[in-house]
């Protein structure tokens, strides 16, 4: 559960967490190679969720 993959469909991934949560901004979900970590950070910080309740979000879209 630590790693999720976040290329592929990661457009179609970052469009359908901004509707779930229009607090979320194109900035929050910038994914560079090598940003996993920061990108999940500020989303943690931004929803107020855990690293593992956002990794479950994820995978479920």
């Amino acid at each position: 559960m630590n790693s999720i993959e976040l290329t592929g469909n990661w457009e179609e991934q970052k469009g359908k967490l901004k509707q779930r949560f229009a607090a979320l901004t194109e900035n929050d979900l910038l994914f560079t190679e090598g940003k996993k970590e920061e990108m999940l950070k500020k989303l943690q910080i931004k929803l107020g969720k855990t690293k593992e309740e956002i990794l479950k979000i994820i995978q479920s879209i």
